[in-house]
């Protein structure tokens, strides 16, 4: 006899999944998750269910109404992020859901609250457990597939323009990649802290939604030169870069920064990006890196603050997020390569 704990080595075909499915051997209590057994392509990723997890006295047990998806989970399942967690190991880092279950020393929060939670990793699943102290209410104005979605992006940008930047009001900034999470999170922050925002995309979806979180002007980067059209909207020169795009296009873009202008280096989706140091030169520019991920890990304490600011602004309705585009949790590879090929404007969540 198998062991209930055991978790059946057969496969079968669910046709509404499109991954790979290994069903429990017996009724014990299980929690359907996606693992990443090994780094390489996204089809090789498991819909397992797994037995429930333990409870600890300072845990909470969530029922999972929303993961988000993030850009950096495909990096991470393919072995392409500079952090190789180990294997095997199951992606998802945001969560929003119910409390169902609170261990015996917790008083933070209570059974039936709904909440969000960044738990790091094992956020693709219909239930999570984790720490009460990563654990945080969310504004009821906030719809779940939002609350699963703004940590990373929102807080990336908080990062980049308060904490590195320090950015002035009524300069100008140059979104690149307006159209995805990362981008998108730019303009409605760079609004709200009183910047002009230009926001460059490929589509017209993409663009248009970039106007609507508060960019003034927007520049085809299909059909545009984005270097000339953004230095013609900002009269001259942009004073902010905020860049997670990289590859030519950046390296391109530093060239439209003005006078005492700032480079602010986010990500590489396009490829990492060689940036001449003449043209940093001139004009006094200068380049910022923003690695709000490896941050978090030495200023913990910080980044709860930082959160909850986020939070606050989110609730008095001075940030938006965007409304998430919904995938079934059967179809999460299909929701991780719509991200990773950029067929999605805005954000990406799954549904247990």
């Amino acid at each position: 006899m198998r062991p209930s704990n055991v978790v059946c080595a057969e496969r079968w075909a669910d046709p509404s999944s499109t991954v790979t499915v290994a069903r429990p051997a017996s009724t014990v209590k299980y929690v359907r998750t996606l693992v990443c057994k090994q780094f390489g392509p996204l089809d090789d990723l498991v819909l397992e269910d797994q037995p429930t997890p333990a409870l600890g006295e300072s845990d909470v047990r969530i029922a999972v109404t929303a993961c988000g998806v993030n850009f950096v989970d495909a990096l991470l399942c393919e072995g392409k992020y500079q952090i190789k967690p180990p294997l095997p190991f199951r992606p998802g880092s945001e969560v929003v859901g119910r409390i169902t279950e609170v261990g015996s020393s917790v008083t933070s929060v209570s059974v039936g609250e709904r909440v969000f939670a960044p738990v790091g990793f094992g956020g693709f699943a219909d239930e999570v457990v984790t720490h009460s102290m990563r654990v945080f209410g969310i504004p009821e104005a906030m719809s779940d597939g939002q609350g699963a979605t703004f940590m990373q992006s929102y807080l990336t940008g908080w990062f980049a323009l308060v904490n590195r930047a320090n950015v002035e009001a009524g300069k100008t900034m140059l979104v690149l990649g307006a159209g995805g999470g990362v981008g998108l999170a730019a303009v409605d922050l760079g609004r709200a802290l009183g910047l002009r925002v230009i926001a460059a995309a490929s589509s017209a979806d993409k663009r248009e939604l970039a106007a609507s979180k508060g960019a003034f002007a927007t520049i085809d980067t299909s059909t545009e030169d984005v270097k000339e059209r953004a230095k013609e909207l900002a009269g001259g020169g942009i004073d902010y870069l905020y860049d997670p795009v990289g590859g030519d296009l950046g390296a391109t873009c530093l060239r439209a920064i003005g006078e005492d202008g700032q480079y602010l280096v986010v990500g590489f989706v396009g490829g990492i990006q060689s940036l001449p140091a003449n043209q940093v030169l001139l004009r006094n520019r200068r380049i910022t890196g923003v690695d709000w991920g490896a941050w978090v890990g030495r200023h913990p304490k910080e980044h709860q603050q930082m959160l909850k600011m986020v939070l606050e602004w989110i609730a008095d309705g001075r940030l938006n997020p965007v409304e998430p585009k919904s995938y079934p949790l059967s179809a999460a590879v299909q929701a991780l390569k719509d991200m990773q090929n950029r067929k999605v404007a805005g954000k990406v969540i799954l549904v247990p």
